[in-house]
């Protein structure tokens, strides 16, 4: 059993009331944790209530209890929790400004599951494990602990979570965990193939268009082993596509055969967002960190304070010395 469950358990079970958060601009590992955790509160009597600063992107909008998930703004005067439970939040920050010490004031207590190697442990209970591929995986363990039985919705939602963080298990971050609670999960009933066609072959014609838009700026350099691509206001405007649209993207950099770091840019107002991602044994967290971000090995993200292609060109230059260096 991971370190830290036993405790979140005993904090789960000490609350009859729970206000369950997850980060801003959700993926589908922590909509899914947080909606798989709502299912097993509520299964036990708890009354629980699922917050979050955006929206729920559409790759998991189907998934049970996604339409309940509300805003911080909708908290309401008097409204009170005993226990404040964070998933898939690497930081206290990543709730969204002032989010975690608003709930924090109007929750008895606070914990945490989370998968991020860099979580500074921001609650007073927490089960943080960098090793585990996805948070779904780690609330899989403390359900169990909490002798809640897993049923389809459950199943959906937890596989959602497991499923995107890792690729459809393809990344190498898979462990043999990850396969034997995907074979639990079928075995509550989860409709794998109609959940897989939902995750990870439907996608909105703004996607599609996007996802074309950002290829078309790709420019591979260093020999082929690095590639950059760029997002701009326009692009998302053109194509009719939100934020979230451009959360998997990266990815197709990382299908071009030699590349081993990957970075995509997407315009936010005066500033930058990059996501980062590599090929082991190459890693971009330490590229991240160095501009302020964090995130995994192979996957992670920063902000920087830089239009669109001064981002680009210290992204690039940053890949370069991390190539040249042998550092990646």
């Amino acid at each position: 059993m991971r370190e830290g469950i036993p405790a979140v358990a005993e904090a789960v079970r000490q609350a009859a009331s729970v206000a369950v958060c997850c980060h801003l601009n959700p993926d589908g590992d922590a909509i899914g944790t947080a909606l798989a955790l709502r299912l097993a509160l509520l299964r036990v009597g708890k009354r629980v209530e699922v917050f979050c600063r955006d929206r729920v992107p559409d790759l998991v909008a189907m998934l049970p209890g996604a339409e309940t998930v509300r805003s911080f703004e909708s908290l309401r005067e008097g409204e009170r929790f005993d226990l404040l439970f964070t998933v898939d939040v690497s930081d206290k920050s990543r709730l969204g400004e002032g989010a975690f010490e608003r709930m924090a004031a109007v929750c008895g207590d606070t914990c945490q599951v989370d998968h991020h190697e860099t979580n500074p442990l921001f609650c007073r209970v927490n089960c943080v494990d960098g090793s585990a591929p996805a948070a779904g995986l780690i609330l899989r363990e403390l359900l169990a602990a909490l002798g809640v039985p897993l049923d389809r919705e459950m199943a959906e939602c937890l596989y959602a979570a497991i499923a995107t963080d890792t690729g459809n298990f393809s990344f190498g971050n898979v462990t043999p965990e990850a396969y034997r609670t995907a074979a639990e999960l079928l075995e509550a009933g989860l409709p794998l193939a109609e959940m897989n066609r939902r995750l990870f072959v439907l996608q909105p014609e703004a996607q599609v268009r996007l996802t074309g838009r950002a290829i078309g700026s790709m420019r591979v350099f260093h020999g082929g082993e690095a590639a950059v691509m760029t997002l701009s206001r326009k692009d998302f405007e053109d194509c009719g596509a939100r934020t979230e649209h451009a959360d998997t993207v990266v990815n197709r950099a990382l299908a071009v055969q030699g590349v081993r770091l990957a970075a995509l840019l997407r315009e936010d107002g005066g500033r930058t967002k990059a996501s980062l991602r590599s090929v082991a044994p190459d890693t971009v967290s330490g590229i991240a960190a160095a501009f302020g971000g964090g995130g995994h090995a192979q996957a992670a993200g920063c902000t920087l304070d830089l239009p669109l292609d001064e981002a680009a060109e210290r992204i690039a230059e940053a890949f370069r010395l991390a190539l040249d260096g042998g550092k990646a």
